[in-house]
């Protein structure tokens, strides 16, 4: 759980605020032997990050994420392979659009409560647009309003370089780095890179995936208010 000593938020996309949509990827792995429900898709999305965590890769590199995923889907093993070929495939930029209810709340009520907000994700030049259709925009709009939302493609540098955290920072002046919450989904990218930058790093971790981790984890975001 997290400690609570920060005056800010700055958020990743992926697994925080977005998922890659499983009205998509269900019925496309259930021909491959998946389970198409939700429950099983969301859990598959933090499975997927836990074993790209756990072999220390970054951005780029998304075959442990492809196979822990149709695994934790039910793919039977034989077909494993082929559905996580399958996977990568449709799993662009583009998919990850589906909403978190449980993120949409809390941001809400992080918002409502006077917290500053941001965000800052690796992604493909798209992000912002994504966001902007049902969880957040830059300043105020029909959602919930964040100072600044920083697009790795945009600013051409990717977490976990801590740079790119410079190009939210200055929209955050009146605090203290280490007054700055960061919360992510994965251990090498954003947890790393919010440590190098001297942010204060938070999991999401909703299935106790690492359990005993020296840093704060929590079960979504929710648990932030």
């Amino acid at each position: 759980m997290a400690r609570g000593n920060f005056d800010a938020i700055l958020f990743d996309a992926g697994g925080v605020l977005l998922l890659p949509d499983p009205t998509v990827l269900g019925p496309l792995l259930a021909y491959h032997g998946g389970d198409a429900g939700l429950d099983a898709h969301l859990r598959a999305h933090y499975a997927g990050m836990a074993a790209k965590s756990a072999v220390g890769v970054g951005e780029r590199f998304w075959e442990e994420y492809n196979l822990a995923y149709v695994r934790a889907v039910g793919v039977p093993e034989h077909e494993v392979t082929l559905a996580a070929e399958v996977l990568s495939a449709h799993r662009n930029a583009w998919t990850w659009r589906w909403a978190i209810p449980s993120s949409l709340v809390a941001l809400r009520g992080l918002h409502d409560a006077g917290v500053p907000l941001g965000v800052v994700s690796n992604a493909s030049g798209q992000i912002a647009e994504v966001l902007a259709r049902e969880v957040c925009q830059e300043g105020d709009g029909p959602h919930t309003p964040m100072r600044v939302i920083i697009d790795s493609h945009v600013v051409g540098v990717a977490k976990p370089d801590p740079t790119i955290f410079d190009f939210a920072l200055p929209h955050f002046a009146e605090f203290e780095r280490s007054r700055i919450a960061y919360v992510g989904d994965s251990v090498t990218m954003d947890i790393g890179g919010a440590r190098a930058a001297g942010l204060h790093p938070i999991l999401v971790d909703p299935y106790d995936d690492h359990v005993g981790a020296d840093f704060d984890r929590i079960t979504s975001l929710l648990d932030l208010l």
